[in-house]
């Protein structure tokens, strides 16, 4: 199956967060935050959104940064997905 946002949505799988820190210490799934970073999987095509022009910025494989508590959480095809607004989408993260 394929997925495909309407508007000036977007489809993001956040990335897995970290079970340990970085002198060792495994964390249990209670005390790990809630990822903030994410890959994108799919963009809509943007257009006229609550009457004004939406041009996409971002684009399928960007890693971003992404508000905390913005958009749905959905399982799709056995993956956990994020659909958000392109405007909660903080950065993009270059390497």
């Amino acid at each position: 199956m394929k997925i495909k946002p309407l508007f000036d949505k977007v489809v993001i799988e956040p990335v897995e967060a970290e079970e340990r820190t970085k002198s060792g210490i495994i964390l249990p799934s209670a005390a790990q935050e809630k990822q903030q970073m994410a890959t994108v999987i799919a963009v809509g095509p943007g257009g006229i959104v609550d009457g004004k022009e939406v041009v996409m910025q971002v684009k399928v494989g960007d890693k971003v940064l992404y508000s905390k508590y913005s958009g749905s959480e959905f399982k799709f095809d056995g993956k956990d997905v994020v659909i958000l607004r392109q405007s909660d989408i903080l950065a993009v993260i270059e390497e």
